[in-house]
């Protein structure tokens, strides 16, 4: 299962493999805030509370944008946060900077 949780509705979906979170809550119509899908305005930061190991690797894009203590707080960001398996229950909050 895959929570999703945005400024003001949250969804609890399947996940998709090969999906991002940001491509997932959209599908979800859940208020997600990105401006931009492609890792550069990081509007889409999201704080992952569960099931990072589910998720594929930090992108070059993520370091990029995000400090290295974020991803120790397990923050990644929605666009670049890609779905590897469904073996587990993945939760993700949309938090972004302002």
């Amino acid at each position: 299962m895959l929570e999703l949780k945005g400024r003001s509705k949250t969804a609890v979906i399947e996940p998709i493999t090969g999906q991002s979170i940001l491509d997932l809550a959209l599908k979800a119509n859940v208020d997600w805030q990105f401006s931009c899908s492609r890792g550069t305005c990081a509007r889409c930061r999201c704080l992952v509370t569960e099931g990072m190991e589910l998720l594929g690797e930090i992108t070059d894009e993520e370091w990029d944008r995000l400090e290295p203590e974020e991803f120790d707080e397990g923050y990644r960001l929605g666009c670049q946060a890609i779905v590897v398996s469904t073996e587990g229950r993945i939760t993700a909050i949309n938090k972004p900077y302002f």
